[in-house]
Order: structure tokens, then sequence, then C-alpha cells
């Protein structure tokens, strides 16, 4: 993929279940922002997970929330594929830092994808980082927990030498290799080097992307102050998903497709 701008045209496809591109994200918050630019969508389910379609300059995207984990991830790339043959899948949504350098907000795409086993899928992209502008390219380490103190962030990217962790990326990337399906992992980060998550992070979004109503009332109960290391969480995540939302909508049309120019999304 080309850093320099490209105009992908607008979709030639007449099947309503084909999309040009597939999106999997965890999390329903993290492409919000993003699905609200898009036009004619429609939500709907199928296999235990949501899916939205629709048009972003004529380019025809289908998203799946996939729930969090590489499990869920698996399956959920596979039922995209299966469903909507897209031409491309992008792992998307938040990441958190693993080095001092990245900020709440910068925008990471990966060229190589890894496992804390030494496990890696690499990714020719064909991109440079451009740090003034919020962007590295690099790995992204996927794991199957929340890593939520700095301490543990900065002993992962010792070990694998990943600027960024996520719990999906892996599992999407290995259905798209096993399909032969076009990959690449495009997230932002929502948590930075600056402080730990809080504790209740932990437990107050299930695997599915729910949040724990339960659990977030137990928070409350025991530790009052909470809500505002939750709070400031909160307007972290909104802030990521906002500046994914630029960056992706950039990302989506310089993919190429297979389609040739057709009709408007108008």
């Amino acid at each position: 993929m080309s850093a320099s701008a490209r105009v992908t045209p607008p979709s030639t496809n007449d099947d309503p279940l084909k999309a040009d591109i597939g999106l999997v994200c965890a999390l329903p918050l993290e492409l919000a922002a993003f699905v609200s630019r898009w036009n004619r969508v429609k939500t709907y389910s199928g296999e235990n997970f949501t899916f939205r379609g629709g048009y972003y300059n004529g380019i025809r995207i289908a998203l799946v929330e996939s729930g969090t984990g590489q499990k869920r991830a698996t399956r959920a790339t596979r039922a995209l594929i299966d469903a909507h043959s897209p031409s491309w899948i992008v792992s998307t949504g938040f990441a958190g830092a693993l080095t001092d350098s990245m900020h709440i907000g910068d925008r990471i795409v990966a060229n190589q994808i890894c496992l804390e086993s030494g496990e890696a899928l690499n990714i020719d992209i064909g991109m440079s980082s451009d740090p003034q502008q919020g962007l590295h390219v690099g790995g992204l380490l996927t794991v199957d927990r929340m890593v939520r103190t700095v301490e543990e962030k900065k002993n992962l990217n010792l070990q694998t030498q990943a600027v960024a962790v996520d719990m999906e990326s892996f599992a999407v990337a290995s259905v798209c290799r096993q399909t032969e399906t076009r990959f690449i992992a495009v997230r932002t980060i929502s948590d930075d080097l600056s402080v730990d998550l809080p504790k209740e992070a932990l437990s107050l979004v299930g695997e599915t992307g729910a949040v724990r109503l339960g659990a977030l009332v137990g928070s409350l109960f025991k530790r009052p102050g909470c809500i505002k290391d939750l709070w400031r969480l909160r307007e972290q995540s909104i802030e990521a998903a906002d500046r994914l939302a630029d960056f992706l909508g950039g990302v989506v049309k310089q993919l190429p497709t297979s389609r040739s120019q057709h009709a408007s999304d108008s």
C-alpha cells in the first residue's frame, strides 16, 4: 500500500452481500465515529455477531464487531469473509502504547504482528512512520488479556520490540493468510504509558464487548473515586475513536480493490 493519495472508484458490485472492504473491530465504540460518516448504513446480526454495512466515498464496507480476544476475532473474521467476500480485511480499533513515543490518538499501521511466543506475521505495507503527525509504522503485539500497567507494557516492548498491543489482530491476520485475503492492521492509541489503566477496566467490558453494568455498580461501591479514572478513560476512548475515523477514512480510500467505476453512494 502506498502512502501517496489514491482514489478508489465507487463499487461496481451489485450483489448486496459483497463488500469491497471488511473491517473487524472488537467494540462498537471503536468505530462509532467512522460509521457515522457512512451512507446507507444497515445493522444486522448473524452467528452471534453484530454486522454493519454501508458506503463511504462510494466504497462498500462491511464491519463485524467481534468482541474481545482472539477466539472471537477468528470466528468473526471467518464469518465476515464467508458472508461478504471483501477484497480487503482491516483489523482496526484501539491499541495500547508500548513506548513513550506514542500518545493518545496516535495511529499505528502494523508492518508485523506477533505473539509473546515469538510467532510473527510480516506485512508489506510500503508506508513510513511520521511521528510528528502521530503516525507510527511498526510491530503490533497481540495478547489474550488487557495489559493494564505501565511496567508490563514496557516489559512487553523489551521482549517483543512491538510498539503497541491489542487483543485481536494476530487472529484476524491468520484467517486472512489462510483464506488469501489481503490484510492490513490500523489501530489508534487509547492508552499510553503516562499512567496505569484503572483496575476496574479489567471487569467492565465482557467478552462480547457489552458493558457489565453490575461490575460498574460494584466498582463504584468499592471505590467511589474510580469514577474519575473511568471518566478519563472514556474521554481518551472518544478522542481515539475520532482520530481513528479521520485516519481510517484515508486508508480506506487508498486500498486498491478489483472494482471499477460505477455509481455514487448518494
